[in-house]
């Protein structure tokens, strides 16, 4: 099947959230269950921060997974609200120098964004309950640095499925204010995402994403010569929390379930 591109996927089923967050090199989960009058789904959320050293720049990784009892699908994803640490920010990074129109990037795929608005790669998992069975598809992330979207920062996801459909879809996300200990929130609105005629729609249950120059580069001109570089990647600060560096995020569903979890990366030795 070709590849189709649009905001609502066609013939496939896959969504994937790039958040920002921090944490060490060490994997680390946290769970909880949201409490709620529904089945809450439960969340577990992991993150490394590669190379871990205060006042360096670094690459995050973070991933979660979401299941319910008994190997259900859980309900589909409609939201996420993602606190990450204070003084970790995107702006002084050198990430993001150029940035990315979603139109270009649902006709196109990447090669209608400058490579200097990209910020990172990830991977995901959507599930689909189908008479007695369930059925996969695995896709990849990008994440883009998108244009100042009601003066807030302003990023942009392409999902791309795979197999075992090859489809994909686009959609944004905004950095907002977070209340203490933390220092700003991903807020992302997921949108419905279909399957196949008269079955459920598609639930994320599963990915992992990076933000940060590992396996990124970025391009200048000096002299009229093309030079390529890494940006240095979001910057730590040069003390770490007493506790660590928190982080929480909830996420709503479709059924009108919540789901939170929290964390907090132990600093570094």
């Amino acid at each position: 099947m070709g590849r189709a591109r649009s905001t609502a996927v066609r013939g496939g089923a896959l969504a994937l959230i790039a958040v920002m967050v921090a944490g060490c090199e060490t994997a680390l989960a946290a769970t909880v269950g949201a409490g709620s009058v529904l089945a809450a789904p439960h969340a577990t959320l992991r993150v490394t921060l590669t190379p871990e050293r205060l006042g360096a720049g670094t690459t995050i990784r973070f991933g979660f997974t979401i299941t319910l009892p008994h190997g259900r699908v859980p309900p589909p994803l409609r939201g996420i609200d993602l606190r990450y640490p204070a003084n970790i920010g995107l702006i002084t990074s050198g990430l993001g120098i150029a940035t990315c129109e979603q139109a270009a990037l649902e006709r196109l795929g990447p090669p209608g964004c400058s490579p200097d608005s990209l910020l990172g790669y990830g991977s995901a998992r959507v599930e689909i309950p189908f008479a007695e069975e369930t059925l996969e598809e695995s896709g990849e992330l990008t994440t883009w640095m998108a244009p100042i979207r009601n003066g807030h920062l302003s990023l942009l996801f392409l999902a791309e499925g795979k197999t075992p459909i090859s489809a994909s879809l686009v959609f944004p996300g905004i950095i907002a204010a977070a209340r203490f200990p933390f220092g700003g929130s991903l807020q992302t609105e997921i949108p419905v995402i279909p399957s196949v005629p008269e079955r459920p729609n598609a639930s994320v249950v599963q990915l992992t994403s990076t933000i940060g120059p590992r396996h990124i580069l970025y391009y200048t001109y000096i002299h009229g010569k093309r030079i390529t570089y890494q940006p240095n990647g979001l910057r730590l600060p040069n003390t770490c929390p007493h506790g660590g560096f928190p982080f929480a995020a909830t996420f709503t569903f479709l059924d009108g379930s919540r789901t939170q979890v929290q964390t907090a990366v132990p600093c570094p030795q």
